[in-house]
């Protein structure tokens, strides 16, 4: 039995928890995410209802439009996860595509993608041959990709490579022509895991709500800047006990948020009890 593909559920975990899932046109993972994902909301959009049938047991919401052409009909930030392979490959603007399908992800939400590599073998065999057959879609490069990622304003992207082998004796004229990366030249296309936040922020913004991080935010930066530098560090160890933060979260969430981390610790250190500054030394140094 041929050894199976890796695809984009590779990036996931299966949840309990009640999340909010996106589909476009890539129907075949409804069943698996499902399955991963019990408790999930699960939303399809594509552009033909005629596979809607098919996946009837799912519990899935339908939209019928082409998300090349109509805005989706979902409020702004609503998605923990959006999947679909080869979103940006037959669109005019893949920026403003990528860029839209961003803002109806949550803060920690994550669009998983894929893109057919121009720098694969049979692409360069093709264009030796004097061929180029993508006339109607777009190829990208990786580093090209993840420009585009970050451009439409996605902080983290992972990459998993999709490989097959290339004739020995095309990979070696190729790589003699100066071809340095022999991964990529067997990449035949990329998978993609884009962050709307960095993976160190989204964690931090999981752990509480927006509620929270505002008073933590606003807490930290007083400290900082020495506003009401008592009041506010004993308010900043209420919220600590209040919401039974760790030290190791509060200090990830100074390293995120304070510009000037030494000058906010030696604040923090004068105006709190010795017990809390044991707390949170290790980290000030």
């Amino acid at each position: 039995m041929p050894e199976k593909k890796p695809d984009l559920l590779q990036f996931l975990l299966p949840s309990d928890a009640p999340l909010c899932l996106l589909v476009i046109e890539s129907l075949g993972y409804l069943p698996r995410l499902r399955a991963m994902f019990p408790a999930a909301t699960l939303y399809a959009v594509t552009l033909s209802s005629e596979q809607e049938e098919t996946y009837s047991g799912l519990d899935v919401v339908w939209e019928n439009l082409d998300y090349r052409e109509t805005p989706l009909p979902f409020p702004r930030e609503s998605f923990d996860f959006l999947l679909g392979e080869k979103l940006a490959e037959t669109v005019s603007n893949p920026q403003d595509i990528l860029a839209g399908l961003g803002m109806f992800l949550k803060p920690t939400g994550r669009l998983l993608t894929s893109f057919e590599n121009i720098r694969y073998w049979r692409v360069l065999e093709a264009l030796l041959e004097g061929h180029y057959w993508a006339v109607v879609r777009r190829l990208f490069a990786r580093q090209d990709f993840e420009t585009l990622l970050y451009a439409s304003f996605y902080k983290d992207a992972f990459f998993i490579p999709v490989t097959c082998a290339a004739p020995v004796d095309l990979k070696e004229r190729l790589l003699q022509a100066g071809f340095e990366d022999e991964e990529d030249l067997e990449t035949e296309f990329w998978l993609v895991d884009a962050w709307r936040s960095s993976r160190q922020v989204s964690y931090l913004k999981a752990q509480y709500t927006p509620a929270i991080r505002r008073r933590l935010v606003t807490l930290l930066r007083r400290i900082e800047y020495g506003i009401e530098a008592e009041k506010n560090t004993a308010a900043l160890w209420h919220l600590v006990d209040e919401v039974n933060m760790t030290a190791g979260y509060l200090s990830a969430f100074v390293a995120s948020t304070v510009v000037h981390t030494a000058e906010f610790y030696e604040v923090l250190r004068r105006h709190s009890e010795e017990g809390r500054w044991r707390m949170i030394e290790k980290y000030a140094l």
